[in-house]
């Protein structure tokens, strides 16, 4: 059996560090610790499950009750089959890791074994706030069912890959304010600093310092979008921007909303990494897990606590905390719940955890 502490550090070492089981064998070998890659396989596992069904899945409610802004994003995954019985081999399936940022609040990852907008729906379902996504039309059935339709937000960093995909003249060049359009599109922060507003001052400041160069932006891709050069990644770009001209023009009305979607951009490099380290997941069950885990770390990760501690103290506090609480362990309220913990009682390796009254944390 696994101590709290040693799962938390072999969750960290792979969904953190992307170092696969095999190699972590290897090296705790070298330490004189013999431990198999299966018992770390079906540990992870476990406690990715667990962790799923408790704290993960509070925070993805709270998230689409909550929070107002959601920022999404999808990468694929290789799922390995299962026993092929006579038959031939067969290949990996692919499955799908969602990425949502929930405000300044989580950042939660959900495995999904198809890219489809029953996926979305369920995902998303009860949220009524701005999503903000690439143009995928999965996500156009958010503004179609109910209860409420939620408000769809492109990304700019998408559109801000226009100028760099044309071959044409720049703006630039055309237009004084031109240059300035391209850096707004491609993610750079504009001279006053709006994320450090009020939403309702950023969307004041917005239709000042950068409505102007949005405008000169569609106006320049209007222009290029005319001029027949055959269907290539420049059409494709320049299509993009027009069809998404009212949901990218959002982030003028909207102070809530970022300029770009590049935060849950981000997020998916962990996936991207574990994809390149251990090239399959074993099963979908297993992916599961590993989203449930992908989400704790990187929710540490915004809020700057130790994921390895984290990880070691929730263990030991779980399976004593009130079923209906399981948001009070999540990493956006752990400092204020672990100022109420007894520090001695944390400090054992097992025993009795007691858990403090509702009323004693503060909810931010």
């Amino acid at each position: 059996m696994l101590h709290s502490s040693v799962l938390a550090w072999l969750a960290v070492e792979k969904f953190g560090m992307g170092v696969p089981h095999h190699r972590l064998e290897q090296q705790l070998a070298c330490e004189g610790v013999p431990l198999d890659r299966s018992v770390m396989c079906r540990n992870m596992e476990e406690i990715g499950s667990l962790l799923s069904a408790t704290v993960v899945s509070a925070m993805l409610e709270h998230a689409r009750t909550a929070c107002q802004v959601l920022s999404t994003d999808a990468t694929g995954a290789a799922i390995q089959p299962g026993p092929r019985g006579e038959g031939p081999k067969r290949p990996c399936k692919k499955g799908h890791f969602f990425t949502i940022v929930a405000d300044c609040d989580h950042v939660l990852f959900e495995y999904a074994s198809e890219h489809s907008s029953s996926v979305v729906a369920q995902l998303f379902k009860g949220f009524t706030g701005l999503l903000q996504s690439d143009a995928s039309s999965v996500y156009d059935i958010l503004e179609r069912g109910p209860p409420g339709p939620t408000t769809k937000a492109r990304r700019w960093s998408a559109a801000g890959r226009t100028a760099g995909a044309t071959s044409s003249t720049p703006p630039s060049a055309s237009t004084p304010s031109g240059s300035r359009a391209c850096c707004v599109s491609a993610r750079s922060t504009p001279p006053i600093r709006l994320w450090r507003s009020s939403p309702s001052e950023r969307a004041r400041r917005r239709l000042g310092a950068v409505k102007t160069l949005i405008d000169d932006f569609f106006a320049w891709v209007a222009t290029e979008a005319r001029k027949p050069s055959g269907r290539n990644l420049a059409t494709k770009a320049l299509g993009y921007a027009l069809n998404q001209e009212h949901e990218l023009r959002r982030v003028l009305v909207d102070g809530r909303l970022p300029l770009d979607n590049s935060r849950s951009e981000r997020a998916l490099r962990s996936i991207v990494v574990g994809r390149k380290a251990w090239l399959f997941y074993g099963s979908d069950a297993h992916a599961n897990a590993a989203a449930a885990i992908f989400s704790l770390i990187a929710s540490c990760r915004l809020h700057r606590l130790d994921p390895t501690a984290y990880l070691d103290d929730l263990l030991r506090v779980l399976p004593q905390w009130p079923q209906h609480r399981y948001l009070d362990l999540a990493p956006f309220r752990w400092q204020a719940t672990r100022a109420q913990l007894i520090a001695r009682e944390l400090e054992e390796p097992l025993g009795h955890i007691t858990v403090p009254a509702a009323s004693a944390l503060a909810t931010p």
